[in-house]
């Protein structure tokens, strides 16, 4: 059972069968294209995903939205150097 708000919440979803009982997983998820009206952040220091999750869309947990308008698996790599500039996707509707 996923959260709605979730990055997963619409994946697709598959079965492995081990032995004699399916196990289920969720599959790799297409990272959505980056929205035309982004707003760029510089990362400051000390700052972190959630942090600014929560400052633009008052979710710490949708700091998975950053990681993908950056490309970025990890989410520390966003904000590993101060001064880098980031795309930030308006909130969903």
């Amino acid at each position: 059972m996923l959260l709605r708000t979730s990055r997963y919440v619409n994946a697709p979803q598959g079965a492995l069968d081990v032995g004699d009982r399916k196990v289920p997983y969720i599959k790799m998820r297409p990272v959505p294209e980056p929205a035309a009206s982004q707003i760029v952040h510089v990362v400051g220091a000390g700052e972190r995903p959630d942090h600014l999750a929560y400052r633009y869309y008052r979710d710490p947990e949708r700091f998975w939205r950053l990681c993908d308008a950056n490309r970025v698996m990890w989410p520390n790599d966003l904000v590993r150097e101060a001064g880098r500039a980031i795309f930030v996707p308006p909130p969903e509707a």
